[in-house]
């Protein structure tokens, strides 16, 4: 297992231009993946027992010119690539996008802006202030559990000023511009459909647009499943072509929620495995045009499951009814490896700050902070909250590829853990553990593995960065710990 994780780490080096700052990738993605505390960087320190200098240089790392963003991407998607872990469909592999709203109180943070939350908990404000983060994962499993494992999480809103500062600088030429959220979650997919092959991408309702379709269109060997909203309106293909005027591009137009009525006949009906339950579902198939003056061919299912109604899209109209609704029913994971991100490894308990940056005014509109930061026109200014928006999206990327670690060992790696010394539960519910069960197995064995295998490039730069007096007089008991390799 140490092994393995070992070399998969050792395969980010052509990530970075410096030795030296790829040992500090190396001890920060294990300090991630095993801190028992999410106290910022000193929580690795403590973890790793580093020397008391490490401080700082965990802080440099994340500004370091030594690596670009957009690296870390494509060496993880080869990475995962090579695991022959991932799930297909048709033969195509399965993309899940999504947005997460993460708040934030920093008044000097690059990309804080107000945002609308979107939630169904009372006790949640209506508005916060924070980073809006735009994901994408691929999913991966075995027979007993599945994974959404993120491919990278970028920074979607409140920066598109600083990307036409530094686009090549920032992010090795892979900047935005000026498009939306939905739009760069495409271009975000385009990037690994460029890296991974032909693949599905699974979307909620937020991305039925005209621009989602426009720049899907642009991206070969993508397709999107995804969801419509009640009050959607689609158009009937056009009738037969009489030959005076310009062909007709759409027929009658219609709401397709009053097919649930009018064509409650035809609906079918079948036994599916919907989020870990079987469950009863009514559906009925169309297609239909979408979209007003684009008028592209979509595939519409309409679909109940006891008395909840939904209206699924899918721009492939090769795909069979129950395969898009099998394949939305995967859409939640992602949910959950936000959960986990949050929760298992704190992806996102970053403070990174510019005394350069304009002061967030909480009170006025985004209109405003916008223009404030419109106005800097300092290069050095400018070149200091760059290097701090990739701090921000740095952490991230680093804490994915931490829970990445983390989700493949358990699948990889189940029987091991499960059945390793220091691993207990009352009731083993699944053969593969949980990411929390993972870091937990790994943080109790991580100093006999520092002890009993030195040859490991992982432990000689973990060692290299420890107190030298900490290594020298760990004591050597062997029947004491479970090194589980």
């Amino acid at each position: 297992m140490w092994e393995w994780t070992s070399e998969t780490i050792s395969r980010f080096r052509k990530c970075f231009t410096r030795t030296a700052t790829f040992e500090w990738f190396a001890v920060i993605t294990i300090g991630l993946m095993l801190r028992s505390d999410h106290l910022g960087v000193t929580s690795i320190v403590r973890e790793l027992n580093l020397m008391e200098n490490a401080y700082m240089s965990l802080l440099h790392f994340f500004r370091s010119e030594a690596w670009f963003i957009g690296n870390y991407m494509v060496a993880w998607v080869d990475v995962l690539k090579s695991t022959a872990v991932l799930v297909k469909e048709s033969g195509r592999y399965i993309l899940i996008g999504d947005g997460v709203k993460q708040p934030k109180e920093g008044r000097k943070m690059p990309g804080v802006k107000k945002l609308r939350q979107d939630s169904d908990n009372s006790s949640k404000g209506e508005y916060i202030h924070g980073h809006l983060f735009g994901g994408i994962g691929v999913l991966a499993g075995n027979e007993t559990k599945q994974y959404c494992i993120l491919l990278s999480a970028r920074l979607h809103d409140g920066i598109a000023a600083i990307q036409r500062w530094w686009a090549g600088e920032m992010s090795s030429g892979d900047s935005y511009g000026e498009e939306s959220h939905v739009v760069k979650t495409i271009l975000d997919a385009a990037k690994v459909v460029k890296r991974l092959g032909e693949s599905i991408l699974l979307l909620d309702r937020l991305y039925l647009t005209r621009p989602m379709l426009v720049a899907l269109s642009k991206v070969p060997g993508l397709s999107v499943v995804t969801k419509a909203k009640c009050n959607c309106k689609a158009f009937f293909p056009p009738g037969p072509y009489k030959g005076r005027g310009a062909r007709p591009k759409k027929g009658p137009e219609i709401k397709v929620a009053s097919l649930f009525t009018t064509h409650a006949a035809f609906f079918k009906e079948a036994v599916l495995n919907l989020y870990g339950a079987d469950e009863t579902v009514r559906y009925f198939c169309i297609d239909l045009k979408w979209g007003e003056k684009l008028y592209q061919d979509l595939r519409f299912v309409l679909t109940v499951t006891g008395t909840t109604t939904s209206i699924l899209v899918s721009t492939d109209l090769t795909l069979t009814p129950v395969q898009i609704i099998q394949l939305y029913g995967k859409r939640f994971k992602i949910e959950c490896s936000f959960r986990e991100l949050k929760q298992v490894v704190a992806g996102f308990a970053c403070h990174f700050w510019s005394k350069a940056m304009p002061k967030l005014q909480k009170f006025k509109s985004n209109d405003v902070n916008h223009a404030n930061l419109e106005s800097v026109t300092d290069e050095r200014a400018r070149r200091l909250i760059t290097s701090t928006v990739k701090a921000i999206e740095g952490f991230v990327q680093v804490s994915i590829i931490a829970l990445g670690l983390l989700q493949l060992v358990g699948l990889l790696f189940g029987r091991e853990i499960n059945n390793g010394s220091t691993r207990f539960m009352r009731t083993v519910s699944n053969s593969t553990p949980s990411e929390r069960t993972v870091a937990d197995f790994m943080r109790k064995s991580i100093y006999s593995v520092l002890v009993f295998l030195p040859y490991l490039p992982l432990t000689r730069i973990i060692k290299s960065k420890q107190k030298s007096a900490f290594c020298d007089n760990f004591p050597p008991k062997p029947d004491a710990y479970d090194i589980a390799v």
